[in-house]
């Protein structure tokens, strides 16, 4: 960062008056602060981040500089050699008014080094994850989902020691045999022992959680959360309610074999979405076209069934289903894994959690395991003339949403964030507050271009006006 792109973000900053995920604010104008939680943050955040030192957000804001430059420095390099694996920051000076600041470049570090934490503390207490504009401490789930990619832990095939054999050589592992030796025939006429340890259903003697979940007649009576939840309500949100005042519409829990929950869940589906009558002006024929293209549900609730996490810490975790009166949600345990990020989703070939699990929906003819499935969805929206599906990858989980006509056509309707906003704000709200209601958009985001605007408008009253950007600001709708 040069000096002037420095001078720049400082202006930024105070106008906005918020951080945001990349942007950590110091005050340090009578010495340098402890910054370990956010040195371990940003360099275990996809794209880092960058401190910057001069800036009093406690007051307003204020452009109050740093004590010294030279030993501001020393301490901050100091600090990154206390981290492990060792921070190496970008450091750029600028002035303002006679007045001196300097900020810290944090990159991201390798993801086979992550988690980056504060040595003194060790790995459990000293790692931690950027969450909105604050350094949170990483859950031992989160540090483990780092472990688990660098040390190659396949917890697909964890033994399940309540299981026997002949609990998955059921008609739906006869099945998956026939198609192995229609397909791969050096492998599907090994002895039926043998191809169960080879394609990772079982130890020899106990069969793992993939077999479990591919074959077994129950797996939920070995494993009760791995399912699905699915609902569907009339309005915007959990919680509104339909013209019977009922809370859903629909609510199942949608349990059985991977194969089996997929089929149920694209019926839950079906039977929950609104279908359109078209006919053809040239051949007169009818033709039903549901509001979402069902090929690209199916491939997203197959993904969230294939690439959930399927480690202990998970255990009591389902895939859920959410279908609200403008989109549809399915979620599941587990964010992006290993180097994969959102951006490159569906551009690269991606790392797969579970192998073994993805192979045996390949081979009995449910997926085609060719990292097609995120361009599929892509094209068959934009072939609807939806909006484009949005992916998030957060603290474990891993979302899709598909929205529907409605959202793409009515951008003023009753539930619009701005009415979200105002709605919240019907009593005295603190930004933090905000942030943590909104939590889908950055701070900095939410507040530049939703929060700020309404105040401008006068639809939001702000109990300090003399000082917008106090930290201790709140806000109520007028």
């Amino acid at each position: 960062m040069l000096s002037k792109d420095l001078v720049e973000l400082i202006q930024q900053i105070r106008k906005n008056g918020s951080e945001d995920n990349r942007i950590e604010i110091k005050k340090a104008a009578g010495g340098c602060p402890k910054i370990y939680d956010t040195l371990s943050s940003f360099s275990n955040q996809s794209g880092g981040g960058i401190i910057i030192f001069g800036i009093d957000q406690d007051n307003d804001f204020d452009l109050c500089g740093v004590y010294d430059a030279d030993d501001l420095q020393k301490n901050i390099v100091s600090m990154c050699k206390q981290m492990t694996p060792v921070v190496r920051p970008v450091c750029t000076v600028a002035t303002i008014d006679d007045k001196v600041f300097v900020s810290a470049e944090i990159q991201e570090i390798d993801m086979f080094e992550k988690p980056c934490f504060y040595t003194g503390a060790g790995r459990l207490k000293g790692s931690y994850i950027r969450v909105g504009d604050s350094d949170e401490h990483m859950t031992e789930y989160e540090i483990y989902s780092y472990e688990a990619f660098r040390k190659k832990i396949q917890d697909e095939i964890r033994v399940e020691s309540r299981a026997e054999i002949e609990d998955i050589d059921t008609d739906s592992f006869a099945y998956y045999l026939t198609q192995l030796r229609r397909t791969k025939p050096q492998q599907g006429n090994l002895a039926t022992e043998k191809v169960m340890k080879l394609q990772g259903f079982s130890d020899g003697q106990k069969p793992t959680l993939a077999g479990v979940m591919m074959f077994a007649e129950y797996p939920q009576a070995f494993y009760p959360q791995l399912c699905i939840t699915a609902v569907s309500v009339q309005g915007y949100e959990i919680g509104d309610l339909g013209d019977l005042s009922q809370r859903f519409d629909d609510n199942e829990r949608i349990e059985g074999t991977i194969p089996q929950m997929l089929e149920e869940a694209l019926g839950f589906v079906r039977r929950n979405i609104k279908v359109r009558t078209i006919i053809d002006s040239a051949t007169g024929k009818r033709e039903d076209k549901p509001e979402y293209p069902i090929v690209a549900l199916r491939e997203v609730i197959l993904n969230a069934l294939i690439h959930r996490d399927y480690s202990i810490h998970t255990d009591l975790s389902p895939v859920t289903i959410r279908i609200f009166k403008n989109r549809i949600e399915v979620e599941n345990p587990g964010g992006l894994y290993g180097r994969m990020t959102i951006d490159e989703l569906g551009k690269t070939i991606a790392d797969t959690r579970n192998p073994f699990i993805a192979k045996a929906m390949e081979v009995i003819g449910e997926t085609e395991n060719r990292f097609s499935g995120i361009p599929i969805i892509r094209r068959l929206m934009a072939e609807y003339h939806l909006p484009e599906p949005l992916f998030e990858s957060r603290r474990g989980v891993f979302k899709v949403t598909l929205f529907n006509h409605q959202e793409s056509t009515e951008k003023t309707n009753e539930n619009s964030l701005d009415n979200q906003i105002l709605e919240f704000c019907s009593v005295w709200r603190t930004r933090a507050e905000l942030k943590e209601r909104f939590s889908h958009l950055t701070s900095s985001y939410l507040m530049s271009y939703f929060v700020n605007p309404l105040v401008a408008q006068g639809r939001i009253e702000l109990r300090y006006p003399e000082k917008p950007r106090s930290k201790k600001q709140e806000y109520k709708t007028v």
